[in-house]
């Protein structure tokens, strides 16, 4: 009877997370220029605060996983959310990069959403419709990459500080909701040592890598994070060069791109998981998403870059497959453990990722190949899916 709510409160909170980041990035550039009076610092700066959050995400994650499984998810997912939501204001009063810079690590060290969320989503989701939960989850944050830049932008030409109070406000909103209609999905076991060895990020990972079916896993998680966050960061660069579409244009069409995802996987990932099984739903999604990566490495008309759109938003059956299928080999007591480190992999992946993969794709565009960092991605997803592959079916346990 209570599980209905606490899965609309995880949607509403990823949404909002989403929305909140989306929001910022319009204007995130006209606040930094405006503190630090020149574009160039302002894009330093930005750079810097970014990979704060991720370095940041990557050695406090495991802990707050950690810190799910001995205190419950409720108390550490409001926790997080209500540093994201201070997160929000300091950014519209700070005075300084610096300020922006202490907060936004701080943030950074809260951001537990994902671990818990998916912990959570296992805790009140039978097996076989855990795909389709996190396919929602995936729903929930395309629409707000689509909602978050729209109403960012129209709230920045009012007040280049405005976006910010609003991602505040909804985040502690949602705080408070989640306060008064959250139930604890699984309550903590006191007995859940928290010991430097278990929730170091170093240790942590360790440990899960070498555990024989989560170990491929989490390799293989890792490749696909390296692959989509590399198309990321470097799309728009290359279709504004290859192209030179305009900010309009490129906001079209990744608008439609997230929308279509988004309507994906809301009504089809979940069928098409249980068809297909969660490894070979998870080895497709890898193998289209080398085939979109590659196809637009090659791309020399845009017709062929929306026709692997298209094939993009079917390659996220996996990342739903994949999800599920490593909640299911986790056990019920380690699931905030293991989806810390996790994500705590993924954070590393954000840290650095941004950085080699702009480097690469600049370097690539002065010797007139730009699509060669995509070969790169396509390369990481066919790794991933080849992993997956090789990957047994496995019992919970070490």
């Amino acid at each position: 009877m209570r599980r209905a709510p606490a899965l609309s409160f995880l949607l509403v909170t990823v949404f909002i997370d989403m929305l909140g980041l989306g929001l910022i990035v319009p204007i995130a550039p006209a606040l930094l220029n405006g503190i630090t009076g020149d574009p160039a610092a302002g894009a330093r700066w930005s750079g810097v605060i970014g990979s704060s959050y991720g370095l940041l995400q990557f050695l406090a994650s495991p802990l707050l996983g950690r810190l799910c499984d001995r205190y419950g998810r409720r108390p550490v997912l409001l926790a997080s959310l209500s540093c994201l939501g201070v997160d929000y204001l300091a950014h519209a009063v700070s005075p300084t990069a610096w300020l922006l810079l202490l907060f936004h690590a701080i943030a950074g060290a809260c951001a537990g959403t994902n671990t818990v969320v998916n912990a959570y989503i296992a805790d009140v989701t039978a097996p076989e419709r855990r795909a389709r939960a996190y396919g929602l989850v995936g729903t929930a944050f395309g629409l707000g990459f689509v909602a978050g830049p729209t109403i960012g932008g129209l709230l920045g030409a009012v007040d280049v500080r405005l976006p910010f109070y609003a991602a505040a406000a909804l985040a502690l909103a949602n705080v408070a909701y989640g306060a008064l209609i959250l139930p604890e999905s699984r309550p903590g076991d006191r007995r859940t040592p928290l010991t430097l060895r278990v929730v170091n990020p170093v240790g942590a990972i360790t440990a899960v890598l070498r555990r024989p079916v989560l170990g491929r896993l989490a390799y293989a998680r890792c490749l696909a994070d390296v692959a989509r966050m590399t198309a990321q960061v470097c799309w728009t660069f290359f279709v504004t060069a290859q192209f030179a579409w305009g900010t309009a244009h490129v906001g079209a069409v990744m608008a439609a791109g997230a929308l279509a995802g988004a309507a994906f996987q809301a009504r089809l990932v979940g069928p098409l998981v249980r068809r297909l099984g969660e490894k070979r739903a998870a080895v497709l999604g890898g193998l289209l998403g080398s085939v979109s990566f590659a196809g637009t490495a090659a791309a020399s008309a845009p017709w062929a870059v929306y026709a692997l759109q298209a094939v993009g938003v079917l390659a996220s059956v996996g990342g739903a497959a994949a999800q599920s299928w490593l909640s299911g080999v986790t056990g019920d007591d380690e699931q905030g453990t293991v989806q810390g480190a996790v994500t705590g992999i993924g954070a590393l992946a954000e840290t650095a990722v941004p950085v080699v993969a702009t480097a690469v794709f600049a370097w690539s565009l002065a010797h007139g190949a730009p699509g060669l960092v995509f070969l790169g991605a396509a390369g990481c997803a066919a790794a991933s899916a080849v992993l997956l592959a090789a990957t047994p079916p496995a019992a919970p346990g070490p």
